[in-house]
């Protein structure tokens, strides 16, 4: 899992839609990547998989993790998760997240998937289970 942070309007956003396009390159499976808004489509390439959660009324914490996991038990191709704004489309805090990211980090173990998220947050208000993911 790799954590790409830092506090709001600091660039995140075009720091994981840069690494999605560049998972391309070395990717044998499939790179998807989840969001809250149709704001980004255009900036990935058409080859990686766009899915807005809004279309798909997930809900809250539980409903995001249903949703994760019924992702890469669709597809075992998919390769690359990419997760911009987990905690606004989850509807939480950060710190509030831990179930989330032990789900993750399990499906990354047992399903050869990597994801890639964004946590606007600067480095010393992450909480413990998110720094570790940091490099």
């Amino acid at each position: 899992m790799k954590i790409i942070y830092g506090p709001k309007g600091t660039g995140k956003t075009k720091a994981i839609i840069e690494s999605a396009n560049q998972a391309l390159n070395t990717a044998k499976g499939h790179v998807v990547f989840v969001t809250d808004t149709a704001r980004y489509s255009y900036d990935l390439n058409n080859q990686i998989r766009y899915l807005d959660v809004t279309g798909f009324d997930v809900v809250g914490e539980d409903g995001f993790r249903g949703f994760i996991k019924g992702l890469v038990a669709a597809n075992g191709d998919n390769e690359y998760i990419y997760i911009d704004g987990i905690a606004r489309i989850t509807g939480k805090a950060l710190a509030e997240l831990n179930s989330i990211f032990t789900a993750m980090e399990k499906l990354e173990n047992d399903y050869d998937v990597k994801f890639v998220l964004t946590c606007s947050a600067s480095k010393e208000d992450l909480p413990a289970f998110v720094l570790k993911y940091v490099d």
